[in-house]
């Protein structure tokens, strides 16, 4: 075949720029051309497929064109990854190998050979490649798969689509296995070029027999080896068959009364299956139906008693369902036969013999009618008259009369009407009754005890009656005294009588009574009947008082009243003998006349007068009955109830003791009637809370409980009891102990020389014992602390230690202690202070001392001098008194305990003016002493050639004069040791005051601190300031002040006071300080304060902010009442001794 010309060009430039080309290495003298071609080929979509091409062409390049594309010379052909060429090129094979054909390899093929020098291009025939396309699926409306639900006889349409195909499938229709001959098909383009789609309707008139089989649609195409199916399942909606009644038996609707009929009721085909009911008469009597749907069956079964009143009911079953054009039913009327449903014998059997007895036997409704005979034992009685009617239900009744004539041995013979009929033949009927033939019983009587014989209550007597023959059986009725004797009905009244049953011995009737016997059955008669017949017995019976009845003529009484109570036994047999007591006190009463009693018994009385009083409140008044002859007493009591107002108890609590901050219970002994209303404690004049408080509680019975007592709760609590008849008030004392403490001891106790003095020690306590004080000497040495010489006293609260022919060696700390067995102790220190006159030390009967008299120089005085209380200094020249307000004059006093200096200085001596005779004297209340002390010149001194004690205290400096200086420096120190003495005095003073406090606070409890031991009277004293030149110095370390406190008793507040006074003379020497002088005169020391010793007895401390006494009344924060009384008369400021007022300066 030719080359086509478009096509040479190409293949010429092809084969030029090709490398590496397919040369046919074919001998140069073979022909060219193709030695094997494929035919035009058809393959299903999916499958692979070779087009062949073998040519003969040595040195060409070959390659295959798709519709006119060069799918060039490479046996992988690039761009189709399922196309490549196979085959062996030398020996010209150049087949194209497709795998997985799809529609777009359906094309036109050509196998073209390029040109060489061996010849021409060649090109194959064309090869055309189909490709086939299989429909994938069925598109069926309705939806493939379902239950489509049609009514037979109708026309319904059905549409099937295939998928996209090539070539376009065909579409058949089954309808049940059977082929649809009414087919409308359509092919249309497909979703792609060269596809194409069948679109095939059906028209389908289902009928009953399609129901439950497959509409099937079929597409059937050549790339298919079977074909493609989608189907429906057809539910056929047709009516059912009409229903049957299965009757069982021959004779359709006969039927007997009473049966159990069973009437199934079946209808055969439709869908859905029938609906099935019954009728009777037209109304439904039974819903229920099943259905087998195997056998496409529905079935109900009627289960029914017959009964008389069905004769003549229609019996139908209806079946139908949804699709029925109307109800179909089948129905049958039922004929009933019936017996008499009961047989009736009118009038009545009993008769008394030798008489008529006229009977009827009468029967129900029955179909058909029965007949009647009577029988009397075995033997048939010919009725008098026979009667039929209609019924009920169809049927009919009927009725027989008959009369005869009854003798005593008819009696117990079985009377029968019977009924029978040819339709009940294996049936009989009849109704029954015992004739009964009426006559007496022959004899009745009582067997029992012997109608004299007594019988004490209580016992038990056994009567009979006895009867023989009669018909009916004699009933033997027991009678007291014509009322019938019954037994109690209910359970729990006292069985007293005890009825027995008629029992039967042969032709014997027997009835017992029992009898537990009473007061009631005394002479009571005992009556047994049998109809006319009766006999009867009587008893006697011995019973103790049936009631012993109190009555009194006042039930409410009060103390004094006159009460009358009367005893009255209402029967006794034999007669009884009454008696009163009183708790046990025999009582004198009046018999009252004789009374008719019950029970044909005797009855008594006895009256008796009481005066009553509330003592006699809950006593029993015992009456007492006693029968000799039943050796039985029954007594009553009556409880007197007298009303009274309350009255305490001799065994009501007086005084009650409690210790403080403890627990007292304050009890009541009260009687009274009614009980009291109420209980009222009142203290000091203030009612206590019934409902109670934080501190106390009124207890049920009226006693009163307090808790954390004080000492402020000590007295009279008065109780206020009430009730309805009056009041009533009792005193009880609470007596609260307390630990003691000392309210006043007179710190410090002054005594002269000689003289007798008392150490008092006041205390608050509770109790207060005679020998709760006891005293101690507080010192460093044994000896120092007997009490030998001093006699002890006391006298209520307070102790008292007393001295005799005082000596300065009793002087010095003594400690009171009070014990009164309440904890814990109470101690307090006190200072025994002698006082003696002033005693000037004298060194020589005249003192000179030397100073250099040129107006420049200056000289120092010493005087001293021991005394108690302080020592005033004063001071003379020539006998005038110093002038201390002379600027060269300067003096000043030091205090020692009882040792006390002054020292005068004179500053720029003029020997004119201080040349002279001082005189120092020294002056307490007790007396003085005085010293004379010479001012001479220093030349004039050593020129007299006197030796004196006291060497000049300044000197001039040797000189031009030559004055020796060594004379000088022995008279500058020994004023230098002289005026230091008293501070080397006072340090040895300090430590021993120091050695004694450690020794008394390891005697005391408490811990107290005693400053100073001994005969020491402390008064500083400043007598002179900035202006006076002069002043007064105590070197005792804190020594406190001491203030008067005449009869005032309380504990005192914390005050400035007890700042020490060693922190007053720190700064000394820098600042004049003023303290009060002159105490000594008016102080009577009754307590030590707070600041200098530390507290010797309890009492209760106060703050800072408490430093000022209280302007209103004492009030005990735990006080349990609304208003208490303090302890301490309300103080006014003005009250207080003028030390205590204010702060110190």
């Amino acid at each position: 075949m030719a080359l086509r010309t478009p096509t040479r060009a190409p293949l010429l430039l092809m084969g030029l720029l090709t490398t590496g080309v397919a040369k046919l290495p074919i001998p140069a003298l073979a022909p060219r051309g193709f030695w094997a071609l494929s035919k035009n080929l058809t393959v299903v979509e999916g499958n692979a497929v070779e087009l062949r091409c073998g040519v003969s062409a040595p040195g060409s390049v070959v390659q295959w064109a798709k519709d006119g594309l060069l799918l060039g010379p490479d046996p992988r052909i690039p761009g189709f990854p399922r196309y490549h060429l196979e085959g062996d090129p030398t020996r010209g094979e150049f087949h194209l190998h497709i795998e997985a054909c799809d529609l777009s390899d359906d094309a036109e093929y050509e196998c073209q050979v390029s040109r060489s020098e061996m010849g021409p291009e060649l090109v194959s025939p064309r090869v055309i490649l189909s490709i086939l396309v299989p429909p994938k699926v069925l598109q069926l409306t309705p939806e493939a798969g379902s239950t489509v639900t049609w009514v037979a006889g109708q026309e319904y349409v059905v549409t099937c689509v295939s998928g996209d195909a090539k070539p376009a499938p065909d579409i058949t229709f089954l309808q049940s296995g059977q082929t649809i001959s009414d087919i409308s098909a359509n092919v249309n383009e497909g979703s792609q070029e060269k596809l194409f789609t069948t679109e095939a309707t059906a028209r389908v008139t289902p009928q009953s027999s399609d129901n439950g089989q497959l509409l099937v649609c079929e597409g059937s195409s050549p790339a298919l080896d079977t074909p493609i199916k989608a189907s429906v399942t057809m539910n056929v909606l047709f009516p059912p068959g009409p229903p049957v009644i299965e009757w069982p038996g021959l004779d359709e609707g006969h039927v007997r009364a009473g049966q159990s009929l069973e009437l199934p009721c079946v209808a055969r085909g439709g869908n859905p299956l029938a609906t099935l009911q019954w009728l009777k008469n037209g109304q439904p009597v039974s819903t229920a139906w099943g259905t087998e749907h195997t056998q496409a069956v529905a079935r109900s079964v009627l289960v029914m008693i017959v009964r008389p009143e069905d004769h003549g009911v229609q019996l139908s079953c209806e079946a139908h369902n949804s699709v029925s054009t109307g109800t179909q039913e089948h129905s049958i009327t039922l004929q009933v036969t019936f017996p008499p449903s009961a047989i009736t014998i009118l009038g009545s059997a009993s008769q008394s013999e030798n008489k008529n007895v006229t009977l009827s036997c009468v029967t129900k409704s029955s179909r058909p009618r029965v007949l009647l005979r009577w029988w009397l034992g075995w033997r048939q009685l010919l009725p008098t008259e026979e009667t039929v009617m209609d019924g009920l239900h169809g049927g009919h009744i009927t009725m027989s009369n008959l009369t005869f004539l009854v003798r005593r041995e008819d009696n117990g013979l079985t009377l029968t009407c019977e009924a029978f009929s040819e339709a009940f033949t294996k049936e009989t009927f009849k109704k029954s009754l015992t004739l009964n033939v009426k006559y007496p019983a022959q004899k009745l009587w009582i067997e029992g005890p012997p109608e004299e014989q007594s019988h004490r209550a209580g016992t038990r007597v056994r009567l009979v009656c006895l009867a023989i023959g009669g018909n009916p059986d004699p009933s033997l009725t027991w009678y007291k005294d014509s009322r019938t004797v019954t037994e109690p009905r209910l359970p729990q009244e006292p069985r007293r009588v005890q009825l027995g049953s008629l029992e039967k011995s042969g032709s014997t009737f027997s009835r017992e009574l029992v009898l537990v016997t009473g007061p009631s059955d005394n002479q009571a008669k005992f009556t047994c009947k049998a109809g006319q017949l009766s006999a009867s017995t009587r008893l006697v019976v011995q019973f103790p008082p049936t009631n012993l009845t109190i009555l009194a003529n006042a039930s409410a009484l009060r103390p004094g009243d006159a009460l009358n109570l009367t005893c009255v036994s209402i029967s006794s047999n034999p007669r009884v003998n009454l008696s009163w007591d009183k708790e046990g006190e025999r009582l004198e009463g009046v018999i009252a006349p004789p009374r008719s009693a019950p029970f044909r018994g005797s009855a008594a009385a006895m009256s008796v007068l009481l005066r009553v009083s509330s003592r006699d409140h809950g006593h029993r008044v015992t009456c007492r009955a006693h029968s000799a002859e039943l050796r039985e007493t029954v007594s009553s009591s009556y409880r007197l109830n007298v009303l009274y107002p309350p009255e305490f108890l001799g065994e009501q609590v007086l005084v009650v003791t409690a210790v403080e901050q403890g627990e007292a219970l304050l009890p009541v002994s009260v009687s009274a009637n009614p009980a009291p209303e109420a209980f009222n404690w009142t203290f000091r004049g203030y009612r206590l809370s019934p409902a109670g408080g934080p501190r106390h509680r009124v207890l049920a019975g009226g006693a009163l409980q307090l808790w954390n007592v004080t000492r402020s709760d000590d007295g009279l609590y008065q109780l206020h009891c009430q009730n309805s008849e009056g009041t009533a008030e009792a005193l009880v004392r609470l007596d609260v102990h307390y630990a003691p403490t000392i309210r006043a001891l007179q710190d410090p106790t002054e005594v002269n020389v000689g003289g007798s003095v008392d150490i008092v020690c006041t205390v608050d306590a509770n109790p207060i014992l005679p020998g709760m004080f006891n005293w101690e000497r507080l010192g460093e040495e044994e000896e120092d602390q007997s009490l030998d010489d001093m006699e002890k006293m006391s006298k209520g609260a307070t102790g008292r230690l007393r001295i005799h022919h005082a000596k300065l060696a009793q002087a010095g700390a003594y400690q009171c202690i009070v014990d009164n067995g309440v904890a814990p102790p109470a101690r307090g220190l006190v200072r025994l202070v002698v006082r003696f006159a002033p005693q000037v030390e004298h060194p020589s009967p005249l003192t000179k001392v030397a100073a250099a008299g040129d107006s420049t120089s200056s000289a120092t005085l010493h005087c001293r001098a021991r005394g108690v209380p302080n020592i005033v200094f004063t001071w003379t020249k020539n006998g005038v008194p110093l002038d201390l307000q002379d600027p060269r004059y300067t003096e000043h006093t030091y205090h020692q305990g009882g040792v006390h200096s002054s020292l005068l200085t004179i500053a720029n001596v003029s020997a004119a003016q201080d040349y002279a005779l001082f005189t120092c004297t020294a002056t307490n209340p007790l007396g003085s002493d005085h010293t004379n002390i010479q001012l001479v010149s220093i030349s004039l001194d050593q020129t007299s050639g006197e030796s004196d004690d006291q060497l000049p205290t300044e000197q001039q400096p040797a000189g031009p004069l030559g004055l020796p200086l060594l004379p000088v420096l022995f008279a500058v120190g020994g004023l230098l040791l002289l005026s230091n003495a008293s501070c080397v005095g006072g340090f040895l003073w300090q430590q021993r005051l120091k050695r004694l406090g450690k020794g008394i606070s390891e005697k005391t409890e408490t811990g107290s601190e005693e400053d100073r031991v001994g005969n020491e009277y402390e008064e500083s004293q400043w007598t002179g300031g900035r202006d006076t030149r002069s002043s007064t110095v105590s070197t005792a370390e804190a020594e406190p002040y001491y203030h008067p406190m005449r009869d005032f008793i309380p504990q005192l507040p914390p005050t400035l006071e007890e700042v020490s006074y060693s922190q007053g003379f720190a700064g000394l020497e820098d600042e004049d300080m003023a303290f009060p002088g002159h105490l000594y005169d008016e102080v009577e020391r009754t307590y030590a304060p707070p600041g200098a010793w530390r507290p010797l007895y309890d009492e209760a401390q106060m703050g800072p902010s408490d430093l000022h006494w209280p302007e209103d009344k004492y009030e005990d924060p735990r006080g349990i009442y609304d208003q208490v009384a303090g302890d301490l008369d309300p103080m006014e400021p003005d009250s207080l001794p003028f030390e205590l007022r204010g702060h110190l300066v």
